[in-house]
């Protein structure tokens, strides 16, 4: 993978959120607060290079020009349920921005992804998208949303993640080579189950607590 296709976020605090995360005795509460603390976090590393315009202002002693992120050009587009344990998160750092709905399901026997639900704002071709889910696992579920989102014709594509493998990186890209993947770790990989390992567990259960 090329630094392009893959940011890793090893900022210490990340890091260390991530750790407390990963633990199995980290009651729901706690994993929730850490996903909404960690999703602030990682929208800096998200929103880095994200386009700029200048606008005019007045200080208290002057007018200026200065630069701002259009946030109503931005798009959270959360893929149901486990992604909408980040939207908090990074709708405190940008609060401007839209947020869009994947619903999606993964199939227990071949393990693709099976759409239920897709809700996007108006006027796709403006925006700028950033998918949320925690967990970029067989990859499966990823290449199907950023296949709908691609329909909307958006002005660009992230996709952010807490935890990925090398094989849900590798069919993500070979599926969608031109959209970055933003994460803090890229875990050993997957086991039977199609769960990865080490991994944190199932994100949805643990945010939702239902299980």
């Amino acid at each position: 993978m090329t630094a392009r296709q893959v940011h890793i976020i090893d900022h210490p605090l990340v890091q260390h959120k991530l750790t407390l995360m990963r633990r199995k005795d980290t009651s729901t509460k706690s994993f929730r607060e850490l996903v909404h603390e960690l999703s602030a976090l990682l929208a800096y590393e998200i929103t880095r290079d994200m386009p700029m315009q200048e606008i005019e202002i007045e200080t208290p002693l002057e007018k200026m020009k200065s630069r701002v992120i259009d946030g109503k050009k931005v798009v959270l587009a959360s893929i149901l349920r486990a992604g909408n344990g980040f939207l908090d998160g990074m709708l405190q750092v940008i609060p401007g921005a839209r947020v869009g709905h994947v619903g999606l399901y993964r199939d227990p026997k071949t393990l693709k992804a099976v759409e239920y639900y897709f809700k996007m704002p108006s006027e796709m071709e403006e925006r700028d998208v950033i998918v949320l889910d925690p967990m970029l696992a067989t990859g499966n579920s990823a290449v199907a949303a950023v296949d709908r989102l691609k329909q909307t014709k958006p002005r660009s594509i992230r996709f952010v993640c807490l935890v990925t493998c090398p094989e849900g990186l590798k069919t993500f890209h070979d599926a969608h080579p031109d959209v970055p993947v933003y994460t803090p770790s890229i875990d050993r990989g997957l086991n039977e189950h199609g769960y990865i390992v080490p991994g944190l567990g199932d994100a949805g259960d643990r945010i939702f607590g239902t299980k």
